[in-house]
């Protein structure tokens, strides 16, 4: 499975999605984690985790850039189960390469006005590429949920109503577990002491993106 996480606003969260499925998809699978965005987080993410874990990081890590985000996708797919795409907030060459051979495009969208501004555009880039690649699934989902209020409910419905998206009804919350997590190298499923909800968010996202159940053990 190819999936990218991606977008065209920036700070909305991909690349924590991004490599805690990547930590997950490890656990019983070869993933390759490509970092086709030009800050480089999830580059950094994994030296970390590998610099702290005896183990290593379990999955592989690798940048490409522009075209080369294409071929190389193609190429290796037939040496990894999963392939994971962080390309970042914007609408670049690289991720339209990612798009053109993914299975799934997953959004993130903060509860916010200059997120959701973002929603229109975001379903042409979709239906665009839809063109080259007409069995793309993207799905939308609320990141940086507030635990209550209008800013979710409004921010919902929009998310609902966009054409060509499918919106999952699977929340994570504003939770300081996922950066507390990812300044050591970790997923938020590995954080001690753990966050239990801010893990049960991530599996229930998880799961629904990849169709499986998946019990966590220690």
């Amino acid at each position: 499975m190819k999936i990218v996480v991606g977008g065209i606003k920036g700070g909305s969260g991909k690349t924590t999605v991004a490599t805690n499925f990547a930590v997950l998809s490890a656990r019983d699978q070869d993933v390759l984690l490509i970092d086709a965005d030009d800050q480089e987080t999830a580059t950094d993410f994994t030296v970390l985790r590998n610099e702290r874990r005896p183990e290593g990081a379990g999955y592989t890590c690798i940048q490409l850039r522009g075209a080369a985000v294409r071929t190389e996708t193609q190429h290796l797919a037939r040496k990894y189960t999963t392939i994971l795409i962080d390309t970042g907030g914007r609408d670049t060459t690289s991720q339209r390469a990612a798009l053109t051979v993914a299975d799934i495009l997953l959004v993130p969208f903060v509860p916010r006005s200059f997120d959701l501004w973002t929603l229109e555009k975001v379903s042409s880039l979709v239906a665009e590429m839809r063109t080259a690649n007409p069995d793309l699934m993207a799905y939308v989902f609320l990141n940086r949920a507030d635990p209550r209020g209008q800013d979710n409910e409004e921010s919902v419905e929009m998310l609902k109503e966009a054409p060509g998206l499918e919106f999952l009804q699977t929340p994570l919350g504003t939770r300081k577990a996922f950066s507390n997590a990812a300044a050591q190298g970790l997923s938020v499923v590995e954080l001690k002491p753990q966050d239990s909800k801010a893990s049960e968010e991530l599996l229930t996202l998880y799961q629904r993106v990849f169709n499986v159940n998946l019990v966590l053990k220690g």
